[in-house]
């Protein structure tokens, strides 16, 4: 293994990514920067699969470049849950209201939706489901979550996606107005990754 390919052409997941995985001993590419084009079709019912599904898919097409044959394809799939909308939007946080709507109107229409719900109803979690497709034909999930509210207003800057209305009780704040590094410490895709970190350290420590 000596390349790790995330299949994502988010800039901003990309910028946590290789934040996390600065110190994995490999080199870090989005699926754009190893000039794989594909659009895979995520149909399945859980975060997990869907992970999955993303990862074996650009597997396939990244093993029949050379350059990509002992690559690690990573690829996750990450969404809001809110228990008072029944876990909504779930698997469905990318394209809730449509792909092409701006955040900041997704945002909006989930605070209209829970206007006048006290803090306590308003429990909501981050979940990131990492899958790993390697080289030998395995493959293997994790998952990371981060526990919050809901806010009752949008803040902070340093966030994307749903970041400036998840609210951290403990830290008085949204996860939009927290620090990159305290973000990349807190966060649901920097616990999965992390997770994932320590599973391809130890299959290459197994090879020594």
């Amino acid at each position: 293994m000596d390349k790790i390919i995330f299949a994502t052409g988010n800039e901003h997941k990309m910028a946590e990514i290789k934040m996390i995985l600065k110190d994995v001993g490999m080199q870090v590419l989005s699926q754009r920067e190893a000039g794989i084009k594909a659009d895979v079709v995520e149909d399945g019912s859980t975060f997990e699969e869907n992970a999955l599904i993303k990862a074996e898919e650009i597997a396939k097409i990244a093993r029949e470049n050379p350059e990509f044959r002992e690559a690690v394809i990573l690829a996750d799939d990450s969404g809001l849950e809110i228990d008072y909308l029944n876990k909504e939007p779930g698997i469905y946080s990318a394209r809730y209201m449509g792909e092409d709507t701006s955040y900041e109107i997704k945002n909006r229409a989930l605070l209209d939706r829970l206007a006048g719900v006290p803090d306590e109803k308003r429990t909501a979690r981050f979940v990131c489901a990492i899958a790993a497709a390697f080289p030998d034909g395995t493959s293997r999930i994790v998952r990371g979550t981060m526990e919050g509210i809901i806010g009752h207003e949008i803040a902070g800057k340093n966030g994307f996606g749903y970041d400036p209305i998840f609210f951290l009780p403990e830290y008085g704040c949204t996860s939009a107005e927290l620090s990159p590094e305290k973000k990349n410490e807190l966060s649901h895709r920097g616990e999965g990754l992390r997770k994932m970190r320590g599973i391809i350290r130890e299959l290459e420590s197994g090879k020594r």
